[in-house]
């Protein structure tokens, strides 16, 4: 089981290469969100659409290249590129296809798999923002929680130190006025 931030991690790579599709003009971009007890090994399937074969190496190209320059990310393999109707780029986590328009028509993948949430990669943009915001807000309360705790174990600790002169003051106080009441009985004596 993925954690959250390594899935969260995968939606940013997954968010990469959609772009990387939209620069190369690829068309009817989609985002296949799996059903995590349906879908085995991967997360999510970016598949997207080109005019010609030339158009589909040089999307799957350009995203190979972006996540690798951008994140360090190597595909952990390649299928297709050859021919280029229907190349298949397994990055484990998630699997891009690029198709011809007839070879998409014909495997339908979204079809396939029923179970999955299809999302446009501007839906999956708003998603992974709301998903990151969260996150960041849940950072920063955490670390003002952390800080409130840390000024309020610091202030017990002055607490205590500006406690103890009164406190001194307090018993000295007595000891102060014993010594004011021997001394003034000492006086009496002395002028009998």
């Amino acid at each position: 089981m993925p954690t959250q931030h390594s899935r969260q991690q995968t939606r940013i790579l997954v968010q990469a290469a959609a772009a990387a599709c939209e620069d190369k003009k690829a068309a009817e971009t989609r985002i296949l969100e799996l059903d995590p007890i349906d879908s085995g090994l991967s997360d999510f399937f970016l598949v997207t659409s080109a005019a010609n074969d030339r158009q589909a190496v040089a999307i799957a190209d350009e995203i190979e290249l972006r996540l690798k320059r951008n994140f360090g990310a190597m595909p952990n393999s390649v299928e297709g590129r050859r021919k280029g109707d229907w190349i298949l780029l397994d990055y484990v986590d998630f699997v891009v296809h690029v198709f011809l328009a007839e070879r998409r028509a014909f495997y339908d993948i979204e079809r396939l798999r029923k179970s999955a949430r299809p999302l446009t990669p501007s839906e999956f943009d708003e998603e992974l923002k709301h998903a990151l915001a969260e996150k960041t807000r849940a950072a920063r309360n955490t670390k003002l929680a952390r800080a409130k705790a840390k000024s309020a174990a610091a202030v017990k600790p002055a607490a205590r130190a500006a406690a103890k002169p009164a406190a001194r003051k307090a018993a000295k106080a007595p000891a102060k006025k014993a010594a004011v009441k021997k001394a003034a009985s000492k006086k009496s004596a002395s002028r009998r």
